[in-house]
């Protein structure tokens, strides 16, 4: 079985998470519920702000307020997703004792809230509206 495929099946079983290696001090574990919660206040966030454009930003062309919006709430998915996927990676390594996985999402994130922070900038800079 692939690990992303039993990374999910311990998503919705976390008493075999806590099965695993030893108890890890519970520092670390309610800090990596912290981090948790702030990729899902993030995600709501993301959400949030898809839903802002598609209806508060009406003189945007159709195509560019749904594109923009679409980016925003696909980006608060895969955070979401992203969330709960690497708290059981993080709690799983201090259980056995080994490093904390690494990860590029954060830096995919980023580049994305930035490419759509940039879009709208330009979109205000230039006024470009329309039906």
């Amino acid at each position: 079985m692939s690990d992303f495929v039993q990374t999910l099946r311990l998503w919705f079983a976390p008493q075999r998470v806590r099965d695993e290696g030893e108890t890890p001090d519970y520092r670390f574990s309610l800090a990596n519920e912290r981090t948790f919660l702030a990729w899902l206040r993030t995600a709501l966030a993301l959400v949030g702000g898809g839903f802002a454009v598609a209806q508060f930003l009406p003189d945007l062309r159709w195509g560019v307020r749904v594109g923009l919006a679409l980016a925003l709430l696909a980006a608060g998915v895969l955070c979401s997703l992203r969330a709960v996927n690497h708290w059981v990676r993080c709690e799983r390594a201090m259980r056995r004792g080994e490093d904390l996985p690494g990860s590029r999402f954060p830096a995919v994130l980023s580049l994305a809230v930035a490419g759509v922070a940039l879009t709208m900038v330009v979109l205000v800079v230039f006024g470009w509206a329309g039906r």
